[in-house]
């Protein structure tokens, strides 16, 4: 396998994940103006902001997954015995802990404000823990108990056994060369028609039967585009010349994406009717999916030009956006229910709840760091330990903690 000129350590990659990750607290602040159903909903909801949520909503996840086979394929490396048990140990407990702790206030605002919920928090928790279903709109029904966003911690791990039973049936070595051969697959214009290609199939053959629901079992299009991109990252994780490629696309790939992006905000303005066309699915893909992935491509080409540096700071956020993705959700919803008697214009109180949110999620990740029997439940690593994508040092805690 060739490897990254700059000690194998795809420090670009880290800043990249921490940028996505401060991306997703605009962007669940955003769900909160924007007219598509979300936990709770601004008075002054509608389509202003819609171009903009779309300018992130088709490649940010996509993105993580790519990133998080990324840093998957270097612990397969450095410790495959221990791989399935240490991811397991990283993802589990917060999952979990998230579920039952940091998770459930955001259905409790929710039937406050949808359904005229009464109760007490101890009442509504009571009717979580023993999985409710009463909680309707007609046929629409809350699943409790939720993960809600953190539905890409369980879908990571479940990716992670999948990979983890590959490797047991393929082994290492296959998996070294499938991965060279990818990364010489992956040149030139292949290296954005075929991911392309692979995206658009997927939402033409798979989206028209099942929809987005981050259930896990029944989410079987998501599956047919984020476990191809966590595997590409696990097999391109140490191919240099792959990602020297993307740098060399960067500015095509922005093109690209860019038009991608226009186009697809003319498809979100056509009537309703429009998405009843036979031909619509073929057309939507035609316009997402090169978007979708050009824009990967042209973060990674622009991050690896200019990010691909190590330091204090990448050092910090690098451990801090797991913890703070774990409680942001909660803290958006839980202040945007406390902010809304207070009616702030809708400009005023999205800044509001950006800091606040920034604020309070570093505060929480300041105090669980220090305490040992709660770090492992917000998923952060032994103290002093790098938590970056590292391709060299053998040591498990050079791993990183959210990929």
């Amino acid at each position: 396998m060739t490897t990254d000129p700059q000690g194998s350590r795809l420090y670009f990659l880290d800043w990249l994940r921490i940028i996505a990750f401060f991306l997703l607290i605009l962007y669940h602040t955003g769900m909160y103006y924007v007219s598509w159903d979300w936990h709770v909903k601004s008075p002054h909801a509608g389509p202003a902001i819609e171009p903009l949520m779309l300018l992130l909503s088709p490649w940010r996840m996509s993105l993580l997954f790519l990133i998080g086979g990324v840093a998957s394929g270097f612990l397969l490396t450095k410790a495959p015995g221990r791989f399935l048990r240490e991811r397991s140990r990283r993802l589990l407990p917060p999952l979990l802990f998230g579920m039952l702790v940091i998770v459930p206030p955001q259905p409790f605002c929710e039937v406050i404000e949808k359904l005229g919920y009464t109760g007490s928090y101890a009442d509504f928790m009571r009717l979580y823990l023993t999985a409710y279903h009463g909680f309707c709109r007609g046929t629409d029904c809350l699943d409790l108990p939720t993960w809600n966003h953190l539905w890409f911690v369980a879908y990571l791990w479940t990716y992670t056994l999948v990979l983890w039973l590959i490797v047991r049936v393929a082994g290492a070595a296959r998996m070294a060369r499938a991965g060279d051969r990818l990364g010489r697959l992956l040149t030139g214009w292949r290296a954005l028609l075929l991911p392309v290609a692979v995206l658009a199939v997927g939402r033409v053959v798979v989206k028209p039967w099942f929809e987005e629901t981050h259930g896990l079992v029944d989410d079987w299009y998501l599956h047919s585009v984020y476990l191809p991109l966590f595997l590409a990252g696990v097999l391109l994780a140490r191919q240099e010349r792959f990602w020297r490629e993307l740098e060399r696309l960067r500015f095509v790939a922005l093109a690209i994406a860019l038009a991608g992006w226009a186009l697809l905000v003319c498809l979100h303005t056509l009537p309703e009717a429009a998405y009843a066309w036979s031909g619509f699915p073929l057309l939507a893909a035609c316009v997402r999916s090169p978007f979708q992935w050009c824009a990967i491509v042209a973060l990674c080409g622009f991050a690896r030009r200019h990010l691909h540096a190590d330091g204090t700071a990448r050092r910090y956020l690098t451990a801090a956006v797991f913890p703070v993705y774990i409680v942001h959700q909660t803290l958006i919803v839980g202040m945007a229910t406390l902010l809304k008697p207070v009616h702030l214009a809708p400009g005023t109180e999205g800044a509001v709840l950006v800091v606040l949110t920034c604020v309070f999620s570093f505060g929480i990740y300041e105090a669980v760091r220090r305490v040992a029997l709660l770090r492992p439940l917000f998923g952060i690593a032994g103290a002093g330990a790098d938590t970056g994508l590292s391709g060299q040092v053998p040591r498990m805690r050079s791993q990183s903690t959210f990929g």
